[in-house]
């Protein structure tokens, strides 16, 4: 591992996250004349945003606002990206901190045209996490379509094979470089804004939902990679066991969430991600029969309760208010029945469907990966702000569940945050 430290930037400022927070974030920062230093541990920008078919409130893809961002990063001198790069330690106070960043080796080099020849060379593959796991890629990849940076990726997996060998040869430009090393970088700056974004709460720890044993279980972060044309059935909803159109889906809501032994907290983005979800089907699917069981539907805000109260006009879906409390497969046809009570009418329902989802909650990332420094963190991980102290803030999900525009508003909150810091040296 070699070292090297970055020439002292005063009044410069530290994003940790390249989601839709901590893009924000820095170009607010960036754009008002402020050094911004934006480190993602991904190889690429975009966070969870990346990941969506759509998103509130205009339910526009990604592309939409991620290409505007990535262009203004991009033709902002102020910005400078660190991709595969984690946080190992910040020492220092407000206004004076040096943060110790690890860069992990891409093994591609800028000289990167994504022609795609390392793609097509590679024979390894490997599981697609952008794609939770439901599809493969080649072990020489590009993270998604709409990359950035926009260079190509080797797994770790494939360095020291002769697959890697056949990656470099296979490169025109001569890219690909098998001897890259992880690196530290020392940078100095006055404050630190975390936007580590949150993770999909995992579905294997709520037993009683069957998720990881029957196959035809999926997540809504499943579901909305699948809705996407850059998802790995290219755009199609279909029933994992078998590939079939399912005609009959089942929603459970609160998946993990308003739980004590699970998220004790509302996850606020799931009813109105479900709600966007029945659009999904019902544009592919017209007659299919879907059924909602929830505990409570929260819509915050006047276009949020206009958009279910249009879906609860549609004569296929069912809203059942009742928690589910098992569900079974049907080994002959894969089928699952939820059973749930309810909490209506007290009836014990047992509804079948050819495809359950399950809307499981948000987590914030430092609940699952132990942040380096020393914050106030509630019982669940959010990061609770301090402000009389200052220095790092938390911003977006890492402070609270919100969707994409609360994000942004609060990032832009953030960033005035770090830089009434510095104006205080």
């Amino acid at each position: 591992m070699t070292a090297e430290t970055a020439a002292p930037a005063s009044g410069s400022i530290l994003v940790v996250g390249g989601g839709i927070s901590g893009i924000t974030t820095a170009l607010e920062a960036a754009e008002v004349g402020y050094e911004v230093y934006l480190i993602e541990k991904n190889p690429y920008l975009g966070g969870r945003v990346a990941q969506l078919n759509q998103y509130f409130p205009k339910l526009c893809p990604p592309t939409c606002g991620l290409e505007i961002n990535f262009r203004r990063i991009k033709d902002n001198p102020r910005i400078k990206v660190l991709t595969l790069a984690e946080v190992q330690s910040i020492d220092g106070k407000p206004g004076d901190y040096t943060a110790n960043i690890q860069i992990s080796p891409r093994y591609v080099t800028e000289a990167c045209t994504c022609c795609g020849a390392c793609a097509e060379a590679c024979q390894t593959e490997i599981p697609n996490e952008f794609n939770f796991g439901m599809n493969k890629i080649k072990g020489a990849y590009l993270p998604n379509d709409m990359a950035f940076p926009a260079r190509y990726v080797l797994s770790s997996r494939i360095i020291g094979t002769e697959d890697a060998k056949r990656c470099k040869e296979a490169c025109k430009y001569d890219a690909i470089d098998l001897d890259m090393a992880a690196k530290t970088v020392s940078l100095k700056v006055g404050a630190v804004v975390w936007a580590t974004g949150w993770v999909p709460y995992d579905a294997h720890k709520i037993d009683n939902l069957g998720f990881g044993r029957h196959k035809n279980i999926i997540t809504n972060m499943m579901l909305e990679r699948m809705a996407s044309t850059t998802g790995p059935t290219g755009g199609k909803i279909l029933r994992p066991s078998d590939q079939k159109a399912p005609a009959t889906i089942a929603f459970v809501q609160c998946a993990g969430s308003r739980d004590e032994n699970h998220l004790p907290y509302c996850s606020y983005i799931c009813c109105m991600a479900s709600l966007k979800h029945v659009t999904y089907i019902r544009e592919q699917y017209p007659d299919a029969k879907i059924a909602i069981f929830y505990i409570d539907l929260r819509a915050p805000g006047y276009k949020y309760e206009r958009f279910y109260k249009k879906i609860k006009e549609d004569a296929n879906v069912t809203f059942i208010k009742g928690k589910v409390a098992e569900v079974s497969e049907d080994a002959a046809t894969g089928n699952i029945t939820v059973v749930a009570e309810n909490a209506v009418t007290g009836e014990k329902i047992h509804h079948t469907s050819e495809m359950v989802v399950l809307a499981t909650g948000m987590q914030p990332t430092a609940a699952v990966s132990k942040l380096p420094v020393e914050l106030n963190l509630t019982n669940d991980g959010f990061i609770v702000n301090d402000f009389a102290k200052g220095g790092m803030f938390a911003t977006g999900c890492a402070n609270k569940p919100a969707d994409v525009v609360s994000c942004n508003q609060n990032a832009t909150g953030m960033a005035l945050k770090a830089i009434q810091t510095l104006k205080k040296r």
